[in-house]
């Protein structure tokens, strides 16, 4: 057969377009791979004097600490050299009709590399680095290793400096927070106190700390005392049998229902219906798929997160969470708006929140807009619902393992509150000794277990060690807090490390469970009475008995999990 002069220019076409691609293709794979090495370069330089744990050359340091192991040049490779380069050319060649094979060809390799590599990283992170939850303790021996500051590597081309024997005062400033660790809840909690910086955080800082002053606080303790009533009755079922069970998720319903009881003034009844409300359906969807996007390593990848189901299932519950919040923000404004209806509503209640947000103005008498509102009550919610959270499951948990404390601490209680069945105001000066077991625990299992910041300027450590603007500094709280040089026996639960005495001693920065300086937990005082409540509340009418054949899996998250393999508290009535 022969072919026509259009075949064969249409060949010969097809052959030089071939060509063009191929070419176009290694010099982006050739500059991306130049960019990494380049860039790795920069990193080993500038940490030279940071010396730290033996990297893997692909892995870094994370698959000693993590059994999700962020993997970037194994990842991004495989998104920008596989599938971008391919969706691009792909995007810019289907103009031409002769070369859809090539298309289909460049699209098909990439798709194929692409799963490979997500195959072979998916056993890697599943079958090699399964979590032991001695991830922890490990960073724990590193910062003794490493004083002051080392080097742990997040993959080929990416770390961290962590302070593990001393905080630096640089961790405290308002400084922006990583943005590899935070970034992901931008698009749930927008852009309130715990992801804005510079001026923008100065306002908002500004204009919502009136609303954790004392007097604000003092109508919680109620409901904070009602929302753990509910819970404690929901036990008796347990105490009559005498098995273990596991409580986490009594606790978190239970927070989440006194926040929304002191944000929104919203009587929920979610411990007791929480399957039936959207909303508490969407914010427990929320806390579930951000805690599973920050330990999955390739959903840190918005492309990939956004086509998964689990990112289908983010974006509606995000949806229904911001709905909600918008349609509770516009009725309560337009009831503020008349001022007969703004007397007669806050005569009948208590102030929340949401009136103390739509209330504030700056010095130019500006107010915050709907979306910043928005923005400060979902942070709300996030930050006081899973911290909360887990820092009272692991206080009960160490109030178990240790019964001796236990019963000083419920005699304390029972005597503070004399004969009166809920806690009060006044009460909670009068139980000491609780407060310094909470705090004991705190120190022991801080809910947040690390802080990142992005340095905006050069800075100094404590021994002459300089680092350039642009690196992540973590604050690595869980070691601080077990800080041999600091703490005697760190490992050991002692509550009397917390009297007043003792205290002097230290210093200020040697426990930080809220963070310190200028962007710390704005709302750590709320968070200390709900504690204190709850613990008072329970040890009335419980006695908790650990379970010694099971223990929680210390694992290194955003927020330290309290992960119970199965049932791990008894509770018996006391009568």
């Amino acid at each position: 057969m022969v072919l026509s002069e259009v075949q064969v220019a249409l060949a010969s076409n097809l052959g030089w377009s071939k060509l063009f691609v191929a070419t176009l293709g290694l010099v982006l794979v050739v500059y991306k791979l130049a960019a990494l090495v380049l860039k790795r370069k920069h990193l080993i330089r500038h940490t030279k004097a940071f010396p730290g744990p033996p990297p893997h050359f692909l892995f870094g340091n994370v698959h000693e600490v993590s059994h999700y192991p962020s993997i970037y040049l194994s990842i991004y490779p495989s998104i920008h050299l596989s599938i971008y380069p391919s969706i691009y050319l792909s995007i810019y060649l289907s103009i031409y009709p002769s070369i859809h094979l090539s298309i289909y060809l460049s699209i098909h390799l990439s798709i194929y590399l692409s799963i490979y590599l997500y195959i072979w990283l998916i056993y890697r992170s599943y079958v090699q680095f399964k979590g032991d939850g001695t991830e922890m303790d490990r960073m724990v021996a590193w910062g003794k290793q490493y004083p002051y500051a080392y080097t742990m590597w997040l993959g080929p081309s990416f770390c961290s400096r962590r302070q593990c024997l001393k905080i630096m005062r640089v961790s405290f400033f308002p400084e922006p927070k990583d943005e590899m660790r935070y970034g992901f809840l931008e698009s749930w909690i927008g852009k309130g106190l715990l992801l804005s910086e510079g001026k923008r955080w100065f306002r908002h800082r500004r204009l919502l700390t009136p609303g954790f002053h004392y007097d604000i606080l003092k109508p919680y303790i109620k409901l904070t005392a009602e929302s753990t009533e509910v819970m404690l009755d929901k036990w008796q079922k347990y105490a009559h049998t005498g098995k273990s069970f596991e409580l986490f998720e009594h606790v978190s319903l239970m927070t989440l229902d006194t926040i929304l009881k002191c944000a929104f003034n919203c009587r929920s009844n979610c411990q007791t219906e929480g399957s039936t409300n959207a909303y508490i359906k969407a914010v427990y969807e929320l806390s579930f798929l951000s805690s599973k996007r920050s330990r999955t390593f390739f959903y840190h990848n918005d492309l990939i997160f956004n086509l998964s189901p689990h990112g289908f299932r983010y974006r509606n519950a995000c949806k229904v969470a911001h709905s909600h919040t918008e349609e509770v923000i516009r009725k309560r404004r337009e009831a503020l708006k008349d001022d007969t209806k703004k007397q007669s509503t806050q005569s009948k209640r208590h102030l929340d929140f949401l009136d103390i947000l739509l209330s504030a103005k700056d010095e130019h008498q500006h107010s915050l807009s709907d979306a910043d509102i928005r923005a400060e009550v979902d942070t709300f919610m996030f930050e006081g619902h899973d911290t909360t959270a887990s820092g009272l499951s692991f206080i009960l948990y160490s109030l178990a393992c240790h019964p001796e404390h236990q019963n000083k601490c419920r005699d304390e209680i029972l005597t503070a509150l004399e004969g009166k069945d809920t806690m009060e105001w006044d009460d909670l000066s009068k139980i000491p000794y609780t407060t310094m077991c909470i705090k004991e625990s705190l120190r022991l299992y801080p809910p947040v277990p690390g802080i990142s910041r992005t340095l905006t300027k050069p800075m100094t450590f404590v021994d002459g060690r300089t680092l350039p603007a642009g690196f992540v500094v973590t604050a690595a709280i869980y070691s601080v807090h077990r800080n041999e040089t600091v703490w005697e026996n760190p490992n050991e639960f002692n509550p009397l490390r917390f009297l007043p005495e003792n205290v002097s001693k230290r210093s200020p920065h040697a426990f930080v469970p809220f963070a310190a300086g200028p962007r710390n937990c704005i709302g750590q005082n709320f968070a200390m009475n709900e504690l204190k409540v709850a613990v008072a509340l329970t040890l009335k009418r419980y006695q908790l008995m650990a379970d010694p054949t099971f223990k929680p899996k210390i694992l290194p998250r955003l927020v330290l999990p309290a992960e119970f393999t199965r049932q791990e508290i008894k509770y018996f009535y006391c009568c």
